[in-house]
């Protein structure tokens, strides 16, 4: 009898542990393009924040630093590990459809944030979070070109081009000022600078060093924008010069309260880290969601810059 009553203890004891586990408990695998960039930092804090504030979740980083083959070992790893859902800040957009193949073969939801997929059509339990980038070099140009009245020459700082975003951000730029009242607007030149700082440094001091004239720089990201402001600094151009970037960092938010970027485009961190996570944990118990997530961009200007300084 006493052998009875300990069995049926345990049987409490066990069924009592069971239900004080969270239902929502799971394990998420990420991959970054790259830790060391401002942008992807503040999405990845954020990101893990939103996990952290779910009980039972468990969230796993891994830094791709911009290789491929590396990013590719993570998802594997991932995959191995079977965590509930895999979220990708993809290196090379043209590799998604390899990473969506993948996550479906082991019938693993995955979710792409920031940058979005080269996949034509995303299958079930796939889906992107992020910001539609036929929007952001849009809203960038259209407020370089009021700030030019609709005429000069402008640069344009591409990011890396294996990117999605940078060739999407370069089309908007162009597509803008092949209309009026945008058409008195010239490219006189457009080159990559890999969404680095340093260079965009190096590719406007170039720039500068072969004479060529410009009214406005045009950046596919901060990053780049806050390079060529080092630089048109250096050479006492800055002041007659139009520097406008995208993700709206705090860096490039001090860079326009002190007057040097005069246009950039609020891309919500928060957001789309709090939707990545989301997204991934719905995805892991089986509802069913969009294929595209979308979190709007926003223009920035010194007119409602105190709108986002404490935003990204």
């Amino acid at each position: 009898m006493k052998r009875i009553t300990k069995l049926a203890g345990s049987a409490v004891f066990f069924s009592l542990t069971m239900l004080a586990m969270p239902a929502s408990a799971a394990k998420l695998g990420v991959t970054m393009s790259a830790f060391d960039d401002n942008f992807l930092t503040v999405l990845r804090n954020n990101m893990k924040t939103y996990a952290g504030s779910q009980k039972g979740v468990d969230i796993q980083f891994e830094d791709a630093q911009n290789d491929v083959g590396r990013q590719l070992s993570q998802v594997q790893n991932f995959i191995a590990q079977k965590v509930d859902a895999i979220i990708v800040n993809v290196v090379d957009t043209d590799a998604t459809p390899k990473i969506t193949k993948l996550a479906q073969s082991a019938g693993i939801p995955l979710v792409y944030v920031n940058r979005m997929p080269a996949d034509k059509t995303l299958p079930a339990k796939v889906a992107f979070v992020g910001s539609n980038e036929a929007e952001s070099g849009t809203v960038q140009m259209k407020e370089v070109c009021r700030l030019m009245k609709g005429k000069g020459n402008i640069v344009v700082m591409m990011g890396d081009l294996a990117n999605q975003a940078a060739r999407q951000r370069t089309k908007d730029v162009e597509e803008v000022i092949a209309k009026a009242p945008c058409n008195g607007i010239r490219v006189v030149e457009k080159q990559t600078a890999k969404w680095s700082r340093t260079d965009g440094r190096d590719l406007m001091m170039n720039w500068l060093s072969a004479g060529l004239q410009f009214d406005a720089v045009v950046s596919n990201n901060d990053e780049m924008a806050l390079g060529a402001i080092q630089a048109l600094k250096s050479a006492k151009r800055l002041d007659k010069t139009i520097v406008a970037g995208v993700d709206a960092t705090q860096d490039a938010l001090t860079a326009m309260k002190n007057g040097e970027l005069k246009v950039t485009v609020f891309q919500n961190a928060a957001g789309q880290g709090k939707g990545a996570v989301d997204t991934a944990l719905k995805l892991s118990r089986g509802e069913k969601l969009p294929s595209m997530i979308w979190v709007p961009f926003e223009l920035v200007t010194p007119a409602n810059l105190k709108n986002y300084q404490s935003r990204n």
